[in-house]
């Protein structure tokens, strides 16, 4: 049984579901974003790439309502999403923070069940269609077979997958990850990876996720996104996106780009430093 996802949003006049515009953002009076537009398309996996301190991931909790803009707006079907009620949003738009964690005994099946949080009032008690979709989004995240195991009990992919489960308990199209494969080995992000590709080409979701690893951002993305100093300076698809000269200009990284021969993705080859080069950048680096 598919997750019956959320399907009663307003039409908006063909407008993209959630867009940021003019949006400034930061912490502390210190500013990190600059301005930015930016569309998240629908139906595909749009990953944010940039050094630390870009404001990826500021953009990413900007747009979900975790951080207010400084200025500028965030629009959730057509609506200003800081305006709207915080279970409304939670019905329509499931995030997962970075290392998020859970209280010490807390079971799988409970954790994802806490998805159905935005679902509950004292109207509404628990129901079989909260059952149903806590059984489906554990299904669909694979991690059915430990329902009944502590979280903490189990390794970093496998607890990954279960707070996937969380986020796909909350019935919603649209999903933002915050580096959902950092401190994991590269099998186990390269199954998250393909998990979240799935949801996105075989349901019919939306994912925003900032990433590191840029090799596995141009492997899996339909849509790349450069960021630094709290700007958008490149955006598209990763044929178009992965450059040597943009990463020259996004990371100040000296690489080669290559085609792999299966798919044809763009992969980066750094460039190995002459002696000569190292010795001048190390004495570049000592007179700052």
């Amino acid at each position: 049984m598919p997750l019956n996802r959320h399907s009663s949003s307003p039409d908006y006049d063909g407008q993209p579901r959630l867009r940021g515009e003019a949006v400034c953002a930061g912490y502390d009076g210190r500013q990190v974003l600059t301005d930015v537009d930016f569309t998240v398309r629908e139906g595909s996996v749009t990953v944010l790439l940039g050094p630390n301190g870009s404001g990826k991931s500021t953009l990413l909790k900007t747009l979900a309502r975790t951080l207010a803009p400084s200025a500028g707006n965030v629009f959730l079907d057509g609506n200003d999403i800081h305006r709207q009620p915080t279970r409304t949003v939670a019905q329509r738009l499931g995030i997962l923070p970075q290392s998020p964690s859970a209280p010490d005994g807390l079971t799988v099946r409970e954790l994802v069940g806490l998805g159905r949080f935005p679902y509950q009032s004292l109207m509404r008690q628990w129901s079989r269609h909260d059952e149903a979709a806590v059984e489906e989004a554990m299904r669909v995240a694979d991690v059915a077979t430990f329902a009944e195991r502590p979280v903490d009990a189990l390794s970093g992919g496998q607890r990954q997958r279960c707070w996937i489960a969380m986020v796909l308990a909350q019935e919603t199209d649209l999903l933002l990850l915050d580096e959902p494969t950092t401190f994991l080995d590269l099998k186990v992000q390269v199954d998250l990876l393909e998990l979240l590709v799935s949801l996105a080409h075989k349901q019919g979701r939306t994912l925003l996720v900032v990433l590191h690893d840029l090799n596995l951002a141009a492997a899996y993305a339909d849509r790349l996104v450069m960021m630094k100093a709290g700007r958008i300076l490149h955006d598209g698809p990763p044929e178009t996106v992965f450059t040597a000269d943009n990463l020259k200009q996004v990371f100040d990284l000296d690489a080669q780009v290559i085609r792999e021969p299966l798919a044809g993705r763009p992969v980066c080859v750094p460039v190995k430093r002459t002696v000569a080069e190292t010795a001048s950048f190390a004495s570049s680096v000592a007179t700052v």
